[in-house]
């Protein structure tokens, strides 16, 4: 299976990232924002969570 990091299929810019990618192989990943990490998390039911 081929994953791309941006996917676009409409003529909006906003980009689109694969959370699986972001996470990894452990469903995790870090993200600063203005001096902030925050985790943003794949849970077991397939959702995502972001906690500070």
């Amino acid at each position: 299976m081929t994953m791309q990091t941006q996917i676009s299929t409409t003529a909006d810019t906003t980009p689109i990232h694969s959370a699986d990618l972001l996470t990894g192989d452990n469903g995790l990943a870090r993200i600063v924002l203005n001096d902030q990490i925050y985790t943003l998390r794949i849970t077991r039911a397939g959702k995502l969570i972001l906690t500070k």
